[in-house]
């Protein structure tokens, strides 16, 4: 399985890529969003683990370009965000959208 981490703590992207490199994971990293909208253009990824609060380009219009390709990855959204109006729920494609 091909995994791109995209999170804009080297440290956290860094634990959480070697975790899944431990179970046979391939990896690869970005640490901005135009780095993963570039590395996504070049590679087919199974899955995308994708932080919302990145430069240059955010996470939710990531999100959004990523269930708009053909052949898209799934995509497991991380945050910090505590407050219930920073979580991703409006405006995003339901499981059933992106089958």
């Amino acid at each position: 399985m091909r995994i791109l981490v995209v999170e804009d703590d080297d440290a956290l992207a860094e634990v959480v890529a070697e975790g899944l490199r431990d179970q046979g994971m391939a990896v690869d990293l970005a640490y901005d969003g135009l780095t993963a909208a570039a590395k996504l253009d070049l590679t087919a990824y199974d899955v995308v683990v994708l932080d919302r609060d990145l430069p240059s380009l955010h996470g939710d219009t990531l999100c959004q370009m990523i269930t708009e390709r053909a052949g898209r990855p799934m995509v497991l959204m991380l945050t910090a965000a505590s407050a219930p109006g920073d979580r991703v729920i409006h405006g995003m494609a339901t499981h059933s959208q992106l089958r």
